[in-house]
């Protein structure tokens, strides 16, 4: 009997080792949202037709035997790569982080495509960004505002009155245009992570 079928679009958020003949991926799609996905491994001395990494953009041919908790890849075209995310180590890692948690949240069935429309730009931004604590924190500000949660009437409202102004800066400016230190930067995205954690159900990295 055939598996279930899907086409989509769709974002590699993870790739775990290759263990056997298959490797594990999470794939952020806008329609089913995050999806535990197989891709076996050719033993072919030219290897795999797109070598899948991390954020790529790609179109996915999905089949699922077991009601689409885990789905094989079936086929796949790369649409997109952010490969320069991955010469810089902080941006790797920031851009990581970021990915780790939209992975782990898979968020409301009405908001998937919300959510993917802010990881493409924010992964997008990581790409060759100057500031890439910057991408991570407006990326993380919009995930959790995008999620329903009142960042902006609570966490925001509730910082010491110097740092509300700051923050606003580099919460609604654009990336090019901010000069904020690196210390204030990471003293807020300390403090959103903080309320994050404690305030809302996002799980972080």
């Amino acid at each position: 009997m055939p598996g279930q079928q899907l086409h989509s679009e769709g974002l590699v958020l993870s790739r775990r080792p290759p263990t056997d003949r298959f490797q594990q991926l999470a794939v952020l799609t806008p329609e089913q949202g995050v999806l535990t996905c197989l891709r076996r491994l050719t033993t072919r001395p030219a290897g795999p037709a797109v070598a899948l990494d991390l954020f790529d953009e790609a179109d996915f041919f999905f089949e699922s035997s077991n009601q689409g908790r885990t789905w094989f890849i079936r086929e796949v075209r790369l649409l997109g790569r952010h490969a320069d995310i991955g010469q810089s180590y902080d941006t790797l890692r920031l851009a990581c982080g970021f990915a780790a948690t939209l992975a782990r949240n898979p968020g409301s069935e009405e908001g998937r495509a919300r959510v993917y429309d802010l990881a493409r730009r924010t992964f997008a931004a990581f790409n060759g960004a100057r500031r890439s604590d910057l991408v991570y924190l407006k990326g993380l500000y919009s995930f959790a505002r995008d999620e329903g949660y009142p960042v902006k009437q609570d966490w925001w409202q509730n910082l010491p009155p110097p740092e509300r102004g700051p923050a606003a800066d580099m919460l609604s400016r654009p990336v090019s245009e901010q000069t904020a230190g690196a210390d204030a930067v990471a003293r807020l995205t300390r403090r959103l992570e903080d309320y994050l954690r404690a305030y809302t159900e996002i799980l972080l990295e």
